[in-house]
């Protein structure tokens, strides 16, 4: 079980830099908003939530290390996604950038899976779920509201909106996909959150 849940943690950094390396990517290419953040978020814990409640069966290394049982419903989780993928998409997606017409494309783009950097990643994330269930490798499941992918969406939307409000729309000039070092400066914290509770992760 202990090399079960070494492995586990292994895969489970990869993922957090894989998703490092195509977002800096995106960076660069002037294709990431704090959208494109905080919907990768909600798409990586919808799709590790679904992945695993319909594969888990089939994979004998499949280890349940916190949250609800996986006899119990997911209603909660997934009433919790719901709300927040409400919130991120009206609130992040659109409100915050109406008045600047290239973020609210920019944010269409990934909302619709027309961003390739947002679409690699998306596609990482749920080829490699399904992969380690398929071929029975070690998973390490939680669900609930409280995993540390929620911990990473929570915090991460408290943080979007303090960045919003008081350094964004200070300074709408600096930060925008234009402007690498702006995004770069807006992008920095998130990538830190998650590989910062990535490691950390049990």
């Amino acid at each position: 079980m202990i090399s079960t849940i070494f492995s586990g943690k292994i895969r489970d950094r990869i993922d957090a830099w894989v998703f490092t390396l195509f977002t800096v990517l995106g960076v660069y290419q002037g294709e990431v908003t704090i959208f494109y953040i905080l919907y990768f978020f909600w798409w990586n814990e919808a799709v590790i939530i679904s992945v695993d409640r319909l594969f888990y069966k089939r994979n004998p290394q499949a280890i349940f290390i916190s949250g609800e049982s996986t006899t119990t419903p997911i209603s909660r989780s997934l009433f919790v996604l719901g709300i927040y993928f409400v919130f991120i998409v009206v609130f992040f997606g659109f409100i915050a950038n109406w008045q600047n017409q290239k973020l609210l494309i920019t944010n269409l783009e990934v909302l619709f899976f027309h961003n390739w950097f947002f679409n690699l990643n998306f596609s990482f994330v749920l080829l490699e779920r399904l992969y380690r269930h398929w071929t029975n490798k070690p998973v390490l499941m939680s669900s609930g509201i409280f995993t540390v992918n929620m911990i990473v969406l929570h915090i991460s939307i408290i943080l979007s909106a303090f960045i919003l409000f008081f350094v964004v729309f200070r300074y709408p000039d600096i930060f925008t996909p234009d402007n690498l070092w702006g995004s770069v400066l807006i992008i920095t914290p998130f990538l830190l959150l998650r590989l910062v509770l990535t490691r950390i992760k049990i």
